[in-house]
C-alpha cells in the first residue's frame, strides 16, 4: 500500500509532507522514500524531487532515482543531516512543478530465436503464440522508472498484465547486453553482460550504456520507450551501426 499520513517530522517538530519520509543513510546521505509501490505518480515525485535538489542550492554531491524513493549524497562537512532533512522536507511541499518532459524512444529489437531464449517458452506458459506474445509486447509504451542493477540497465513499467512472469527461480551467469527480458510485472533493457534471472524475449542492438559516450546512459528516468520488431538482418546491420558509433535508437515526436 501507499504511505498516508506517515508519522514523521523533520527536525524541528513540523510533520512531514502527506506520504513522505527521510531515512539517514550513514553519515553523508539519506533517503526520501515517497511510498512502497510501482506507480507513475509516485515516480514523478521522486523525478521532480531529484530536479529541484540539483538546482545547486544545497551541497548535493549525487542523486540516484529509484521506483519510489530518491538517494540523495551530501557533503557532510558542510551541512548536517538535521538541516539538510528540514530543507528537502520542505522541497516536498512544492512538487507540484511541471516536470521537464522525457524523450521519447523507438527502440528495434529481434525477438526470439538466438536473441530470446525464452520467447516460445514463455508463449506458451501464457497461452498464446510466440507471435502474440511480441505483437503484445511491441504494442506497449513503457516508462523508464529507473537505472541500476549495472551501469545503464533500464527498468521500464508499463507491461501488458497478460505477459507478468515470475523471475527464473535460478538466474543465469551471463545474459548478453541488449537482452529485452520479463521479470515479474516489469520489462527492461539489459544494457552489458551480467547474470539474470529474467525471461530473455529478445534482443536490441541499442547500446544502453557506452562508456566512451556522452552521456554514458542513453536513457533517463521520465524518458518512454516503443519496441519496433526487427528482422535477424537488420539487427545485425543495425548492431555494426551501433559499434561504429550511433545510436541506434530513434527519437520520436
Amino acid at each position: 500500500m501507499k504511505y498516508i499520513n506517515y508519522p514523521v517530522a523533520d527536525p524541528d517538530g513540523r510533520p512531514a509532507p502527506v506520504g513522505v519520509r527521510v531515512l539517514p543513510c550513514g553519515d553523508s546521505a539519506l533517503t526520501v522514500e515517497f511510498g512502497d509501490v510501482i506507480d507513475p505518480a509516485l515516480n514523478e515525485r521522486v523525478r521532480a524531487l531529484d530536479d529541484l535538489v540539483n538546482t545547486g542550492e544545497l551541497p548535493i554531491l549525487g542523486t540516484i532515482p529509484t521506483y519510489r524513493s530518491l538517494l540523495i549524497e551530501y557533503d557532510g562537512t558542510l551541512i548536517a543531516y538535521a538541516q539538510i532533512s528540514s530543507s528537502i522536507l520542505a522541497l516536498c511541499t512544492t512538487l507540484a512543478k511541471v516536470l521537464k518532459p522525457g524523450r521519447n524512444w523507438e527502440v528495434p529489437v529481434a525477438y526470439g530465436g538466438t536473441f530470446g531464449a525464452d520467447l516460445a517458452a514463455l508463449a506458451d506458459r501464457h497461452g498464446m503464440t510466440a507471435e502474440e506474445l511480441i505483437r503484445r509486447h511491441s504494442n506497449c509504451q513503457y516508462l523508464v522508472y529507473m537505472i541500476g542493477f549495472v551501469p545503464g540497465f533500464t527498468y521500464l513499467g508499463g507491461l501488458d498484465p497478460a505477459l507478468a512472469t515470475p523471475r527464473l527461480p535460478t538466474p543465469r551467469r551471463k545474459v548478453p547486453a541488449g537482452s529485452i527480458a520479463i521479470g515479474g510485472e516489469q520489462t527492461a533493457i539489459a544494457s552489458v553482460e551480467a547474470p539474470s534471472g529474467w525471461h530473455q524475449i529478445g534482443r536490441t542492438p541499442v547500446r544502453a550504456f557506452a562508456s566512451t559516450r556522452d552521456p554514458v546512459c542513453l536513457f533517463a528516468p521520465g524518458d518512454t520507450v516503443s519496441f519496433l520488431p526487427i528482422s535477424e538482418d537488420s539487427w545485425l546491420s543495425l548492431a555494426q551501426a551501433a559499434h561504429s558509433g550511433q545510436t541506434v535508437a530513434r527519437q520520436i515526436a
